[in-house]
């Protein structure tokens, strides 16, 4: 079986020339290992490739596993010809209509229809008129974050009082004018700011083929309220709680049910980013299952559970 699992092109190799600091690529590389050595050991012939390389022949790949692919927003157009196309010769995990599905944070919407608890969210599509005062108020929050519905790594992503005007990141122009440059390019995504974020963190719960195999919490830099390494953030191994493996569970449960529903593959992985709303609550905020990191060094384990769930999944075919 010939599987490829997929990076982007600045984490080639050894991944010198990144522009990322040696720490940060490390944790890629040893990622991308920990589930290549995981495939190998499952007899599987595997490649690490950039998923942009034009030299690979795709129809000799049996399937494709995303896992570091964190260049796709900025190269959306290419990205998803790619993936069409792709898809048409090679199995990808997760599968195409996961991927096109979950790519775009509208999705929160359709887990909220299933009864899913997910952060309270106002959608700004692009060429939206409407002043971010007004969503604001329309909401009764006074203090919000904005990000961009196809996104990552916190791009675009700014905390805003409206009552105030105080900015996170600080830009040249007042928020009003921000959010219009925003919205004028791109679907948007207005949310409360969420103290427990700052407070308590952020939860990852990562999930592979039904089974929650580990967790970790992600903490903002003193000052900054975005979690990501890549504006600092912390990542700590977390014990997971019985309510938090309850509603994580109950979480993909949904998004199961949403996908068979629509005549979809279940997932094969996803984490499950959850936070304390304003009424002190579980909340989702993101369900990642695209490229989402999934801290396989903190748990070597999982990237054994996910190598066996994929060989499995492609055996049965």
């Amino acid at each position: 079986m010939h599987i490829a699992v997929l990076t982007e092109k600045r984490y080639v190799g050894d991944g010198a020339h990144s522009g990322k600091p040696p720490a940060y690529v490390a944790n890629v590389l040893l990622e991308d290992r920990l589930v290549v050595e995981a495939l190998t050991d499952e007899g599987c012939h595997v490649i690490r490739v950039a998923w942009c390389d034009k030299e690979v022949e795709w129809n000799r790949v049996d399937s494709a596993l995303f896992r570091t692919t964190w260049d796709y927003f900025d190269r959306w157009s290419e990205f998803s010809l790619w993936l069409t196309r792709t898809a048409q010769s090679t199995t990808l995990f997760n599968s195409p209509e996961i991927l096109f599905w979950n790519l775009d944070k509208h999705y929160l919407r359709d887990l909220a229809s299933l009864n899913t608890r997910v952060v309270p969210t106002e959608f700004a599509d692009c060429g939206d008129v409407r002043s971010l005062l007004s969503i604001a108020q329309s909401r009764g929050w006074n203090e919000v974050v904005v990000k961009p519905a196809i996104a990552g790594a916190a791009k675009d992503t700014f905390r805003i009082h409206v009552n105030t005007g105080a900015m996170f990141p600080a830009s040249a122009m007042g928020y009003e004018a921000l959010w219009t440059s925003l919205v004028e390019r791109q679907d948007m995504l207005v949310q409360p700011f969420l103290p427990d974020v700052v407070n308590s963190g952020e939860l990852s719960l990562v999930w592979i083929d039904g089974l929650v195999t580990h967790a970790v919490s992600k903490h903002a830099k003193t000052g900054d309220f975005r979690v990501q390494d890549d504006h600092g953030g912390a990542v700590r191994i977390h014990h997971i709680q019985p309510d938090e493996w309850s509603f994580a569970t109950q979480a993909m449960k949904a998004c199961q049910a949403h996908c068979q529903q629509l005549g979809w593959p279940e997932p094969l992985y996803a984490r499950v980013d959850m936070v304390r709303d304003l009424e002190g609550a579980w909340a989702i905020s993101e369900l990642e299952m695209v490229e989402p990191e999934l801290w396989f060094r903190h748990h070597p384990p999982a990237a054994h559970a996910l190598a066996k769930a994929l060989t499995r999944r492609m055996n049965q075919r």
